[in-house]
């Protein structure tokens, strides 16, 4: 069962004997197709799912920010005229936050309150952009901020790039913070313009967690950067985003194999995830779902960034008559699948690929049937 504004507010009323003046709630989310096009300024097609790193709260009268992590069973506060980097977990993300925000020339009130989520950890559903956007989210209510969301999701991803030290793109974030119901967004990651695209009717979005997680693939990751850097370099252009399929096609004798292929894949990949989004403003689900699944194999042979896990996974997925399309989703190496089925028969599709999955690797998988959510919120109790 997913968290409700219910939960959080109960849990706040427990722990201060009153009701909380604000609750937030920022979502995770799950890339529909685009992958590792990013950072090659490419486009994405994330939508933004029903799980979400809640927060309830009131406001303080100085500047200390005191949160209760009901996941971690956990109290940190710190100051906001004293922050400092210490590596303590959960919270940096929120001081980190705090801290771009300021540098930003915003005003920050402080605050005190009780968060949980129901993001699943190293998924690759994104629980730290969530938790970094419900921060944000938060800091606007309490401190009176204008809620600009695009803004806000740049702020947050610089602070997971400069006080988290992860080099991640802004999919994540601007997912979280500028989501949509009923709809995905296809964001371009060189002008980050974007827009949105509706999920025909009679559609279920299933995210099937395949219980496995991504090992050390730093260097795997360097790596795939690196040979789309070579191949960008080979065309003569900034990136890949500026190739098309059909020059690939037409040059392969003279390139390396592998980074071909890795070439192959995101130039594919841009053109599936563009293809994809007509499909969806068309009501064309057939289409979307062959892109999809043309997009695991791309990854799969081309990308190598599948594994086993997954690979069995979307296989799983693909024998159901429901399934219209499914697809490893995120960095790979393990972590999650997302499938496109029948709204109707997602009962029976989650059963019977849950079954066939367990069947073969032995794993029990988790598996959450999603709706397109809205993005970050502030309500009242």
């Amino acid at each position: 069962m997913s968290l409700t504004k219910e939960d959080i507010v109960a849990h706040f009323e427990s722990r201060f004997g009153e009701a909380p003046r604000w609750v937030i709630r920022a979502p995770g989310r799950v890339n529909l197709i685009g992958e590792h096009t990013d950072y090659n300024d490419g486009f994405v097609m994330p939508l933004a799912i029903g799980r979400a790193i809640w927060i309830a709260l009131r406001p303080r009268d100085d500047s200390t920010v005191s949160v209760h992590s009901l996941d971690y069973n956990e109290t940190c506060e710190f100051d906001l005229t004293a922050l400092k980097h210490e590596d303590a977990g959960w919270i940096e993300y929120m001081k980190g936050t705090a801290h771009v925000l300021q540098e930003a020339g915003f005003t920050l009130g402080g605050w005190e309150g009780v968060m949980q989520g129901d993001v699943p950890l190293g998924a690759g559903l994104s629980s730290s952009a969530a938790l970094e956007v419900a921060t944000a989210r938060t800091f606007a209510t309490v401190s009176d901020l204008p809620w600009d969301p695009a803004k806000m999701a740049l702020l947050c991803q610089k602070a997971e790039n400069e006080w988290i030290g992860v080099n991640c793109g802004i999919m994540d974030q601007m997912i979280s913070a500028c989501g949509t119901v009923d709809h995905a967004m296809l964001l371009d990651c060189r002008t980050l313009e974007r827009r949105e695209a509706a999920f025909p009717p009679g559609v279920a979005v299933v995210v099937l967690d395949t219980s496995t997680r991504r090992g050390l693939v730093d260097s795997q990751y360097n790596e795939r950067r690196a040979s789309c850097e070579a191949a960008a370099e080979f065309f003569g252009v900034k990136a890949l985003r500026d190739v098309t399929p059909a020059t690939v096609d037409e040059r392969a004798a003279e390139m390396d194999d592998m980074i071909l292929r890795r070439a192959r894949h995101v130039v594919t990949e841009n053109d599936r995830t563009e293809r994809a989004a007509e499909a969806m403003d068309s009501g064309n689900a057939k289409l979307l779902g062959q892109l999809m699944n043309e997009s695991h194999v791309s990854l799969r042979d081309d990308y190598e960034v599948s594994n086993e896990a997954l690979d069995v996974m979307v296989e799983a997925a693909g024998q159901h008559p429901a399934c219209i399309g499914a697809r490893m989703t995120g960095a790979g190496f393990g972590g999650c699948a997302v499938a496109v089925v029948e709204a109707d028969a997602a009962d029976d599709f989650v059963e019977k690929t849950v079954a066939a999955y367990k069947a073969k690797t032995g794993n029990d998988p988790a598996v959450y049937v999603c709706q397109a959510t809205a993005g970050a919120a502030s309500m009242d109790p």
